[in-house]
């Protein structure tokens, strides 16, 4: 099965995939009484997502600020044309990105970055990201204040 290739999900996926979500932590058993299905179809749909790439990873979320992490921006960035694939898995490397987006509009690429303060990021900002051969251009949008939605 092809990487971008959408597979089909009814409720009981929905379901199982909302409450993993909410918490990814949660057992199997947990989520198969949240759903309403008996532990081994949780278990066989869990494992069904994962291997079709619905399910990527498990992670964490964290407060940023309490984790030290008290400067937020999105960066916009303009790039050479083509050169994409080429800074994609380097914007990635960085530790301070921590969201690397390909868009459309005035922009090439959308960063959320996330560093200890504003002289970290200023350092992230001019000697990271500006500094890279194929960026022509970058926006810095502070995060004045993060609303978790999930």
């Amino acid at each position: 099965m092809s990487k971008d290739t959408e597979i089909k999900l009814d409720d009981v996926d929905q379901a199982i995939l909302a409450e993993l979500t909410r918490d990814g932590r949660q057992s199997v058993t947990t989520v198969a009484q949240r759903v309403h299905i008996s532990r081994a179809h949780a278990y066989s749909r869990i494992s069904r997502l994962q291997e079709a790439g619905v399910i990527t990873r498990y992670t964490a979320v964290i407060d940023p600020v309490k984790a030290g992490l008290k400067a937020s921006a999105y960066v916009t960035l303009k790039l050479r044309q083509h050169s994409w694939r080429e800074l994609r898995d380097h914007l990635a490397s960085i530790p301070e990105v921590h969201h690397v987006g390909l868009v459309g509009g005035n922009f090439d690429v959308l960063l959320l970055v996330r560093a200890k303060d504003n002289l970290d990021l200023r350092r992230v900002v001019f000697e990271r990201l500006q500094s890279l051969p194929t960026v022509l251009d970058t926006q810095t949008l502070l995060i004045f204040e993060d609303a978790d939605t999930r």
